[in-house]
């Protein structure tokens, strides 16, 4: 079967870095370099929902073949991130990229195959 489709999501408990910008920014660089993707363009980050629960930054990296989103929960020090691709690539790159820059205590995940 021919897949046309990866998507890794990680949900991350008890992070750090996670409310620093330039932190973000460079782990973006560096996740799409690892896993052997080409960025288009630079990566969206704003902060949203500020003075909510949820506040924090969200992130949006288009990527030649889907894209890169993740958002940044500043209060509860979680991090969502999903990683979508119709070519493959390493999820254990990903994992220690990951706890690399924002050390989870907890790393929950999900990787699913698609083919629509």
């Amino acid at each position: 079967m021919t897949y046309c489709g990866y998507h890794y999501l990680l949900d991350c408990s008890s992070c750090v870095n996670i409310a620093d910008r330039d932190i973000i920014l460079e782990f973006t660089s560096v996740l799409v370099k690892n896993i052997n993707m080409v960025a288009i363009g630079p990566p969206q980050l704003e902060y949203c929902l500020q003075g909510t629960d949820n506040e924090g930054y969200s992130l949006l990296q288009l990527i030649t073949t889907s894209n890169i989103t993740a958002h940044f929960v500043t209060k509860s020090k979680t991090a969502y991130i999903d990683i979508f691709s119709c070519k493959n690539f390493d999820t254990k790159k990903v994992d220690n990229i990951v706890y690399n820059y924002f050390r989870p205590t907890d790393l929950k995940k999900n990787f699913l195959l698609r083919n629509a």
